[in-house]
């Protein structure tokens, strides 16, 4: 059992402590702007692990990341095409999760199949930390199954004893999770359904 530590945002060690968690293998929950995620060093696949076990996660389902700006995207990313960029920067930060192909060097532990899903939250205290923290594999701060987590309340009932500090921004705007959406291949797919549309999209992509 670990001892789960909350900090609000504001408090000027909820940066600095996060890191530091992070840089030891630990996990933590934050705010984004949907629900609150747990989130690791996506590069440890010790800690990745911690994640599945956290959330009763089945190990098949591969971890999204998220980013702090276009310049972390090729630390997990092989290859970014014009189109990806034009969605990246219409759509970014925001509820859009993109999947992409990943780099040979991204650990199985954070996804065993080719690719990846990217996003950028659009939370300034989120993208704060992610500039601090570079990249972190992070989904939603909950049990596998149970509801969305909103507050750190919410995160601490299921997952309190689990994760090293819960990092208290409040409520979270949305419950809605990110629309997860395929760039891999020519087609776009969504994959699952969010506040962005597929037509919104195909919009942007077209537009010149």
């Amino acid at each position: 059992m670990t001892k789960t530590f909350l900090l609000p945002i504001n408090d000027p060690e909820a940066i600095p402590a996060a890191v530091k968690i992070i840089r030891k293998g630990g996990l933590i929950a934050f705010p984004t702007d949907t629900v609150y995620g747990v989130a690791a060093d996506p590069f440890n696949p010790k800690a990745l692990q911690k994640i599945y076990a956290a959330k009763q996660r089945p190990d098949e389902k591969a971890l999204p990341a998220l980013i702090g700006g276009l310049d972390q995207l090729g630390q997990l990313v092989a290859t970014v095409n014009r189109s990806v960029y034009k969605i990246a920067l219409t759509f970014w930060p925001g509820a859009l999760t993109l999947i992409l192909p990943k780099r040979a060097d991204v650990p199985v532990e954070l996804s065993p199949y080719p690719t990846i899903g990217i996003r950028m939250p659009n939370l300034a205290f989120t993208l704060a930390l992610l500039k601090q923290t570079g990249p972190l594999a992070a989904t939603s701060a909950n049990s596998s199954g149970a509801p969305n987590p909103t507050t750190a309340d919410d995160v601490l009932t299921q997952l309190g004893g689990e994760i090293d500090l819960i990092l208290d921004g409040g409520a979270t705007a949305g419950s809605t999770a990110s629309t997860v959406v395929d760039l891999t291949e020519a087609e776009i797919k969504i994959l699952r359904e969010g506040p962005i549309s597929l037509s919104d999209i195909q919009k942007c992509i077209s537009e010149e």
